[in-house]
């Protein structure tokens, strides 16, 4: 009768041939079966393991979602800043938006989803709906409009008192036109002074057109703010 430590000694060399065995059977099955890929031979059956490693890793970060809302009366120019804010490609027309909008945009590692609303007057009832999943209210005014302003501010007023601490991004658009208020004086006509400091609130002059996309009143300002924003802790 042999040794008990030569019978261990046996046992552990036939584990170890048993567990190579099992390791070549198990290429040659990947090899066999899966030879319709990158290739039939060793060099087609390693890429494919590292992509199977690589799909089996830990996933790389994924962007930060913010979500943008971009509101305002029909009109006012809403559907061309989102365009030009994210394709800044060019456009004679753009087609006013009757229902609802969204673009996404990618900077930073932030994803942006902006979502805009029509103005018509039967769609600003849905405004409130969208406000608690926003992390910044994008208001744009027609600044040529005079005679819609106080129905602009009364909207606007609504939507801020549902959510005081939401921040604020208002557009002074449509700068381009020589009879276009200033921001100065849609501060005023909207009452952008009485709002409470605690409430970040910008006011920015904007052209939502493609030969202003290189002056002071591009709407690629707004983009910069809205990154900036957005990236706050």
């Amino acid at each position: 009768m042999a040794p008990p430590g030569a019978l261990r000694d046996l046992m552990l060399a036939l584990g170890a041939v048993v567990a190579a065995l099992g390791s070549l059977l198990v290429i040659a099955w990947k090899i066999y079966f899966r030879g319709t890929g990158t290739g039939t031979g060793w060099d087609g059956w390693w890429e494919r393991e590292l992509q199977e490693l690589r799909e089996r890793g830990p996933a790389g970060d994924a962007p930060d979602w913010r979500q943008v809302l971009v509101l305002g009366l029909d009109g006012a120019g809403k559907s061309s800043v989102l365009h030009y804010i994210c394709s800044q490609t060019a456009r004679e027309h753009i087609a006013p938006t009757h229902g609802f909008n969204s673009a996404q945009l990618y900077v930073e590692g932030l994803e942006m989803d902006l979502l805009e609303v029509g103005g018509s007057q039967n769609l600003r009832a849905y405004w409130p709906h969208y406000l608690s999943e926003a992390h910044v209210l994008v208001f744009v005014v027609d600044s040529v409009d005079r005679s819609r302003l106080l129905t602009a501010r009364e909207e606007l007023h609504a939507l801020l008192a549902m959510e005081p601490r939401l921040p604020l991004v208002v557009l002074a658009n449509k700068q381009d036109k020589s009879d276009a208020l200033s921001t100065a004086e849609l501060c005023e006509e909207l009452g952008l002074h009485t709002l409470s400091r605690q409430r970040q609130l910008f006011l920015l002059p904007t052209s939502a057109t493609w030969a202003s996309l290189s002056t002071a009143t591009s709407v690629l300002h707004v983009k910069n703010l809205l990154v900036t924003l957005l990236s706050q802790p």
